[in-house]
């Protein structure tokens, strides 16, 4: 029997990008995607939380950054990434995607067919609804306003999409949002309640806008939760599924 804790490697080829990640566990599937400027290592202390809890972990290093190739130039491209990652899943993963993760997440669920393929969506402090000000501004603050200009320029001219996918996702959301030093304020909220009024909210305290690094535990146990919630009514109509057809064999 293979080792549940052992990480195997993955690799997916993409007509201008090689994407590199692994996966770890049994279980329903979760799928990480790291925010910009990070790698899918910044996942380890949350996948050390989910593998014991019975999931399986997928996390890729997006486009540009760790050991995958490709321009880290516009939103599109990464959004074509994970719906490549997502086909690449069973049915009924859950998507976890922080900041840019998050962003290019909700991209990739404007396609029909992906959207099939996901039990439900969180998003670790990012909302779809970005202020451009602000957005730059934080981006100051923490030195990185020259650092993917050209991403953020195209991300900020993408946000009447986003806008428009995430009111017409019929998912299950969760916004798990930091405490002091987050990029999310009240407003934010509000207007991600406006767009999908079903969506859920939960704050992590003591992290800030990059929670898996703040608190891996706390994110981790929130990812665990949700994904038992959102898995549930995935299993029952399974199970009703498997009933009704044996009692059609009798």
């Amino acid at each position: 029997m293979a080792d549940a804790t052992a990480h195997r490697a993955r690799r997916i080829t993409r007509p201008d990008a090689v994407l590199h990640g692994e996966e770890v566990g049994v279980g329903p599937t979760v799928l990480l995607l790291h925010a910009g400027g990070e790698r899918r290592r910044v996942w380890r202390p949350v996948v050390d939380v989910l593998v014991p809890a019975g999931l399986r972990c997928v996390a890729f290093d997006l486009r540009g950054h760790g050991d995958s190739s490709g321009a880290p130039r516009a939103l599109q491209p990464y959004a074509d990434d994970i719906a490549a990652m997502i086909r690449a899943e069973p049915r009924g993963c859950v998507v976890v995607g922080a900041s840019l993760g998050g962003l290019a997440a909700i991209a990739a669920l404007g396609e029909p067919a992906v959207r099939t393929k996901v039990a439900g969506l969180v998003l670790v402090d990012v909302v779809p609804d970005l202020e451009p000000h602000r957005v730059r501004n934080f981006l100051a603050t923490h030195g990185r306003s020259g650092t993917y200009a050209d991403l953020v320029d195209d991300i900020l001219a993408r946000v009447p999409a986003l806008r428009r996918i995430t009111a017409g996702l019929h998912l299950p959301v969760l916004l798990v949002r930091g405490d002091d030093g987050s990029s999310i304020t009240d407003d934010d909220v509000e207007r991600l309640r406006r767009l999908a009024p079903h969506a859920t909210v939960a704050r992590i305290p003591d992290a800030g806008h990059l929670v898996a690094r703040d608190q891996p535990v706390a994110l981790a146990w929130a990812i665990a939760g949700i994904t038992a919630e959102w898995q549930a009514p995935a299993h029952g109509a399974r199970a009703q599924r498997t009933t009704g057809s044996a009692a059609g064999d009798r």
